[in-house]
């Protein structure tokens, strides 16, 4: 059975730090391109950032330069790191790979 696992979310202050993990079981971690999304009430999802079988990263423009995906295959886990969040960060975040996805870790950024 396939499971992502999203952990590390909560609420933080404008200007702070969180890490996002995701544990995957059930597949070869290694073989799955690894994309964070993310989804506002009201919006539609959105791509913030991904990390490839060779660890080459993306990012959405919205957090170039504040947040780093990373990723450690001998764990089957991927890592979104966010830094200077703002509270237009606020969502509820997913991890996926291939046509997997967990089910969601909500951030929120206020004071």
């Amino acid at each position: 059975q396939v499971q992502l696992v999203e952990s590390g979310g909560g609420l933080v202050q404008p200007g702070g730090s969180l890490r996002l993990s995701c544990a995957a079981s059930g597949i070869d971690f290694s073989l799955y391109t690894m994309t964070w999304y993310r989804q506002a009430p009201g919006n539609q999802r959105e791509l913030v950032a991904t990390i490839t079988t060779t660890f080459f990263a993306d990012y959405a423009d919205s957090v170039k330069g504040r947040f780093t995906i990373s990723r450690d295959n001998a764990k089957s886990t991927v890592y979104l790191h966010m830094n200077s969040l703002k509270p237009e960060d606020t969502s509820v975040y997913y991890c996926s790979g291939g046509e997997h996805w967990g089910q969601g870790t909500q951030v929120t950024v206020s004071s």
